[in-house]
């Protein structure tokens, strides 16, 4: 598994590691976690968006 190195500033770094305590979790189960549930959720509002676009585009060309 890579590795990354990034800045967080200390007080945002303070919550993130009380909901990883209180969730009895590392801060890398955590920080993964919101990533994948940021990520899937930006894919789905990329898909809402497509269908929007192309409901527009159909109505446009008839």
């Amino acid at each position: 598994m890579a590795k990354v190195l990034l800045s967080i500033p200390d007080k945002f770094l303070n919550q993130i590691d009380t909901i990883a305590d209180n969730e009895q979790r590392t801060r890398s189960e955590l920080i993964r976690e919101a990533l994948r549930t940021y990520m899937k959720r930006n894919v789905a509002f990329d898909a809402k968006k497509t269908a929007k676009d192309a409901e527009l585009l159909e109505n446009l060309l008839d």
